[in-house]
This record gives structure tokens, sequence and C-alpha cells, in this order.
């Protein structure tokens, strides 16, 4: 990991930080803003489709295997991002992966609280599979909230008697809404996600809610039975604790769960993929285990 590029991209966020006293669409606006610049990876095509009750983004790479597919739930807190601003990540996976790569375009809070979110990333993976893809083509995979989306995809296709993806790639996803983990407490220089941040995010989608609904969160579900699952995390975020609970708690009942701490990397590096070697290490390593896996 290059200190020079980690030291340059914190100088940008710097000359752009996240607007004080935020409402939900000013966050959207400065995160399409600050997502605008990053190219794309080279050699895809992206089309939009109907995908059962969303549009999102499809992406081929040139030479690709569509009859693989990996779904790609993007994040933001289930309040602002999109297809658009995660093509860094979703386009280099596609690209590494050699597989069609949907980025689903769910329904956002608060005018769409929970269990929006969670409905319609269910909603996708129903939609997968009636599409011909078998479920060993298909692999979940996310970051942040969309992190939260994968696993309770697939934790919901288990309960429901589906059969499971082949695999789940998870980026520093967003589970402990409870805040029990004791890095939300103890990481006060967290770059990107501050408390306050945090809270409205939670606010927006949960409003008063159960904190530890299933509805919300799978942090506290079975996950016996669950596919084989990569975690990332950066040793500077707040949510650290939450990826070392939950891979954890998937070992303590058998899931072939891995869990690699990225050094010194903050909440959504992978964004800066094109920028950052650990960005585009990260994602490179999900693609190569989304291939072992899927069949």
């Amino acid at each position: 990991m290059s200190m020079q590029q980690l030291a340059r991209i914190l100088e940008i966020g710097a000359e752009n930080p996240p607007p004080t006293n935020a409402t939900p669409d000013m966050m959207r606006a400065w995160l399409d803003e600050v997502t605008s610049y990053l190219p794309v990876a080279e050699n895809v095509k992206i089309k939009r489709v109907k995908c059962g009750p969303c549009e999102g983004d499809l992406i081929l790479p040139k030479g690709g295997d569509d009859s693989r597919l990996i779904i790609f739930y993007h994040g933001g807190g289930f309040v602002f991002g999109s297809s658009r601003t995660h093509r860094v990540i979703a386009s280099n996976l596609a690209r590494a992966a050699g597989s069609a790569t949907l980025v689903p375009d769910y329904r956002l809070a608060p005018e769409n609280p929970a269990p929006a979110a969670h409905n319609d990333a269910f909603a996708v993976y129903k939609w997968a599979l009636s599409q011909g893809y078998t479920p060993g083509s298909v692999a979940l995979s996310g970051d942040s909230g969309g992190g939260n989306l994968a696993l309770a995809t697939a934790v919901h296709a288990k309960e429901a008697g589906l059969a499971l993806p082949s695999s789940l790639t998870l980026a520093s996803p967003w589970l402990d809404f409870a805040k029990e983990g004791a890095s939300h407490w103890k990481v006060p220089d967290d770059p990107v996600i501050s408390t306050e941040l945090l809270n409205l995010l939670t606010s927006c989608y949960l409003c008063v809610g159960d904190h530890k609904s299933p509805k919300v969160t799978p942090f506290y579900s079975d996950f016996t039975g669950l596919p084989p699952t990569l975690v990332h995390v950066g040793s500077w975020e707040r949510l650290h604790d939450d990826s070392i609970t939950v891979v954890a708690r998937m070992k303590a009942v058998g899931v072939a769960a891995e869990l690699k701490i990225f050094d010194g990397m903050f909440h959504g590096w992978q964004l800066y993929a094109p920028m950052l070697d650990d960005g585009m290490a990260s994602i490179e390593e999900f693609a190569a285990f989304i291939r072992a896996h899927q069949v």
C-alpha cells in the first residue's frame, strides 16, 4: 500500500468533505459529485435493465461469461449511493471476475424506510433465479449497507427454502446497528463515518424500529449452511468490529468464512481503486474468490 496514495486521497476528501447537518438529498448530491470523476474499468458494456422491483446497471466485460452473475449491492447507508456512484467497484469486479455484474438501484430511505431495501435485495435475487441463472452461477456482494443486504439476502433465501448463491463477498458490511462493537466507540478519528452521520443513516432507515430486528440486519441470524464468504475491512474504520464479529459467528457454525483486514484503510476505500493499490487489490481478491466458487 502506497502511503502517498492514501495521503493524496485523504487530501482530496478534506477538500470536499460531507456536508454538515446534511439532509439525505445533500448527501446524495455530495456522493454523486465525489464519485463522478472516478473512471470505470475499460472494455465493459453497461446497460439499464429491469430486475424485479428495481432497475439497475448490468455490466458485462469484454469476453466475459454472461451465464455467471454477480449481484453487487451498493453501499450508502440505505440513504444514498446508486449503481452510478459504485461503478468503479462494480465494473472492476466484473472485469476481474469475467462475469456479468448487476447493481440494482433498490429503494432508499427515508422515503422508503426499513425493510424496503432488504425486500428489494431479496426480490432481485429471486428475479435472477427466475431468469435462468443457476444458484451456483450467482454470487452476492456488497459494500457497507450493501454488504448487509448481500448477507441478509442469503439468510432470507435459506429461511425461504431457496437454493443459495455460490459465495458472498462483503466489504466493510454495516451490521451492528445497536453499536455493541467496541470500534463504534473507539475509532473517534474515522475519516469517513462520523457518529453524527451514522446516527443520521440509522434514524432514516430504522426510524424508531428495533436495531436488532432480522428485518434490518442479519447480524444475529443463524448462519448455518451459508455459502463460502470473504469479508474485507479496513483497520481505520468505525465498522471494523462488525466484520470481525460476523466472521467469528459464521465460523462458529461451520461456514467457510475468511476475514482480511487492510492495514490503514478507511471505510469505502475500494471506491478509490483506480488511485489506490489496496482498493484494486480488494476488488481483485473478491473476484478471485467468486471465480473459485461459481459453477
